[in-house]
């Protein structure tokens, strides 16, 4: 049985790492803050913080003093988890030497940069760790400064790294006993959050630039409609641009489409700037909706732009009971929720607001989890050593899950067939890598790494027997297939249970297993314009312009790890129903509850400066010397302002401004920054902003993140693995640092096949002239 025991969380966190609490808060822990929570709008209270309890250490909680710290303590030794975040010198569970205060518990710490590295000490809010981790380069106009991704991405991914590296944590105790400390950068973070953003690099000596939303390696994009915009494409199966040509022929909208030379999908990809504007031409003439009803009905990956205040008229979400009620403020408030239903938080989901508690009365809960023994794999420390993993999974959010499983010691086991050829290693533009073969595809390379491979024609009736008969030899089965396929091959859950009662299924559908929308047929753009975030890429009177990399997919694959992570940490089976739709959505932050606020408050963005934002004065990316080279800088309290002025040369009157005259006067100060930053070399003036203790950052390119970056460096971010055809390449890195349990990448990414008679004989114990016979007829090729 499910274990009705939460984790206790002690949450001493900022907005590093407030992603990382609610991920908790998700999964049904008791998570208790310490702090004063102050200065947050109530929207912004109501998301991070409901289903949380409060606990004061004193009066005046300033949590300095030595009764302060024996309070803290005090806490901490009734908690499984620790979950703090901030900068360096601010942290209050690590010690002079770098050990953890509280050595039994799993002590899980967020910092701008890690707890080690010559940038360590260095400060950063949610601009500038897109800045420093490759994100805000990706994003934006090609003719304007790049920007973060909206919703703080950044601090966000962070947070969400630090909801993993807690269960893995748990995980670990559970074998051994021990709590640890586990050290987590968010800049590292973001870092491993690009897509091809720095592995284009690595593979071929280039990095992908900002487009406007227009991908560079798949044919998608937004597309205008006669009353909003839609996100749609026609890569993928051929299908995908047969079907979208039909559609167009049928309303007598095709122009010359139907010549034979776009039949070619390379001359089709060549010719993709005509295409676009044949098929701009037939949406911008038809509403949006219809258009995404129009592509459902015909399962091509169509979907209206909504915003986020359209998430609660969306017909899939309201099914499915996403949106929890948060009680216990002036009024009830409706808010976005979790990426799945998780045991232990069913829905419909009610979460009271934010409250505080007596000491006394700290907990909810009537004592912390504690150790649930489990035997691990010998000769390997790591937390998932022993766990076995069928991956059913491609392209880019299932293996992304799968590979952080593999990092921390699970076998996993990637099935997959010429016959059912992953983008990821047969299309040519996916490859990365010039010249590169289905076997040494750049990017199969960077998210497969320490897999192994078995190939199985799943279109033969024995390839789908070998693969129900992998099942009770496997403790998960993650899935990415439409909803139904497994059910037709007897594979749906009470199948899977009835041979292994223990397996944990996931299965991660665009927009989920039930629900009118089931059906639809979801790319990366399709789910970010469902989820309000392509609207949030518009800037003030202009269209949105969607992101060009596969964000949705990695906040939805760190989602099936987390949700991978809870079913074996709480010991039992069961049926993780995961939509990325909801994932994405969840990553909204408090969007939604803002949506409902009084008409007339001011957004600080405009077109000329996208970065602007209500919390720090000035807050922006600025051009520096160099081509295409920018300075993200953000000023979070008036001490920093006056460093900043005084190096820039602002006027007396102006460095003694305080936020709010410096938002009136926002213009006059941009303007002398960006004079200011100019001529100057970005890598180098962050460094003398950062001695001043001014937040800053140069804004990071796939070169830079993987070339100049002393940082990464340090910390071995891009460890080599020598793998048969590429030879030595290096890989984006393990982002959870466990101390004492440490993940790996213990091996390169596996040539297609090149497990399947070592993996059905070790599993299945099938000979050699099985195998024999197998190959024969088609079945493991």
């Amino acid at each position: 049985m499910i274990d009705p025991a939460p984790l206790r969380v002690l949450d001493l966190t900022d907005e590093l790492a407030w992603q990382g609490a609610r991920m908790l808060v998700g999964l049904g822990a008791d998570v208790l803050r310490v702090d004063r929570a102050a200065g947050l709008d109530p929207a912004a209270r109501a998301h991070w913080h409901a289903g949380k309890r409060r606990v004061r250490l004193s009066e005046t909680d300033s949590g300095r003093d030595d009764d302060h710290r024996s309070a803290l303590d005090a806490l901490a030794a009734e908690a499984d988890v620790v979950l703090e975040s901030g900068r360096f010198r601010a942290l209050r569970g690590v010690l002079a030497d770098g050990s953890s205060r509280w050595p039994h518990a799993v002590h899980v710490v967020v910092t701008p940069f890690g707890l080690t590295g010559p940038r360590r000490e260095w400060l950063a809010d949610d601009l500038v760790l897109a800045g420093a981790g490759g994100m805000a380069w990706l994003c934006g106009r090609p003719d304007g400064a790049p920007k973060a991704p909206p919703r703080e991405q950044a601090v966000q991914t962070g947070g969400m790294h630090a909801a993993i590296a807690a269960l893995l944590g748990v995980l670990a105790r559970d074998r051994t006993g021990s709590g640890q400390l586990i050290d987590i950068s968010a800049c590292e973070a973001v870092a491993a959050t690009l897509e091809t953003g720095a592995i284009g690099w690595i593979h071929a000596g280039r990095y992908p630039v900002r487009t406007g939303g227009v991908y560079g390696h798949v044919a998608h994009r937004t597309f205008p409609a006669a009353d909003g915009f839609v996100a749609g494409g026609y890569s993928g199966s051929d299908r995908m641009w047969t079907d979208l040509l039909s559609w167009l022929a049928e309303e007598g909208e095709a122009a010359d489409l139907p010549d034979a030379r776009y039949r070619d999908p390379v001359l089709r990809w060549e010719a993709r700037v005509h295409v676009d504007e044949v098929i701009a031409r037939f949406t911008a003439k038809r509403a949006a909706a219809d258009l995404a009803a129009q592509g459902r009905a015909r399962a091509l990956p169509w979907a209206e732009v909504a915003s986020c205040a359209d998430l609660t008229t969306n017909p899939q979400l309201r099914d499915r009971r996403f949106f929890v009620t948060v009680t216990g403020d002036e009024q009830d408030a409706e808010d976005v929720g979790f990426a799945w239903e998780a045991p232990g938080l069913p829905r419909p989901v009610t979460l009271r607001a934010l409250r505080e508690v007596s000491r006394a009365a700290a907990w909810s809960s009537p004592g912390p989890r504690g150790r649930r023994t489990r035997l691990g794999k010998a000769g390997d420390p790591r937390p998932l050593a022993g766990v076995r993993v069928l991956d059913l999974t491609w392209v880019l959010a299932g293996p992304y899950a799968t590979k952080m499983l593999a990092e921390h010691g699970a076998d996993v086991i990637k099935i997959e067939s010429r016959h059912r050829q992953d983008p990821t290693r047969f299309a040519p533009s996916m490859r990365l890598r010039p010249g590169a073969g289905p076997d040494d595809s750049g990017y199969f390379l960077n998210f497969n790494r320490g897999k192994r491979s078995v190939a199985l024609n799943l279109r033969t009736g024995d390839g789908k027997r070998l693969l129900r008969e992998l099942v009770p030899r496997c403790d998960v089965v993650i899935e990415n297939f439409s909803p139904g396929v497994l059910a037709r091959w007897g594979m749906d859950y009470d199948s899977l249970r009835a041979v292994n009662p223990d397996v944990v299924l996931v299965s991660m559908a665009g927009v989920g297993q039930a629900g009118p929308w089931r059906d639809a047929v979801t790319f990366a753009d399709t789910l970010g314009a469902m989820s309000g975030l392509t609207h949030e890429t518009a800037e003030p009177g202009g269209a949105p312009q969607g992101l060009a990399f596969g964000l949705g997919d990695m906040i939805a694959g760190n989602a099936a790890a987390l949700a991978v992570l809870d079913m074996l940490a709480r010991g039992s089976g069961g049926h993780v129903d995961l939509s990325q739709l909801e994932a994405m959505a969840a990553a909204m932050g408090p969007a939604l509850l803002e949506s409902v606020r009084p008409a007339g408050e001011p957004d600080p963005r405009t077109a000329e400066h996208p970065s602007r934002c209500a919390n720090a004065v000035p807050h922006g990316v600025y051009r520096a010397a160099g081509t295409d080279r920018w300075i993200a800088i953000s000023v979070l309290d008036d001490r920093a302002w006056r460093a900043l002025a005084e190096l820039i040369g602002a006027t007396a009157e102006l460095r003694d401004a305080d936020q709010a005259e410096r938002r009136v006067r926002e213009d006059e100060i941009d303007a002398l920054i960006a004079a200011w930053t100019a001529d100057r070399e970005p890598a180098a003036l962050a460094g003398r902003l950062q001695a001043a203790g001014i937040p800053a950052a140069l804004v990071a390119t796939g070169q830079d993140l993987v070339e100049h970056d002393e940082q990464l460096a340090a910390r071995g971010f891009y460890p080599v693995l020598e793998h048969p055809i590429a030879g030595p390449v290096r890989h984006e890195g393990v982002v959870a640092r466990l101390t004492a349990t440490p993940g790996a990448l213990t091996g390169p990414a596996p040539l297609l096949g090149e497990h399947t008679a070592a993996v059905l004989g070790e599993l299945l114990g099938l000979s050699e002239q099985d195998l024999a016979a197998l190959a024969a007829a088609g079945v493991t090729e």
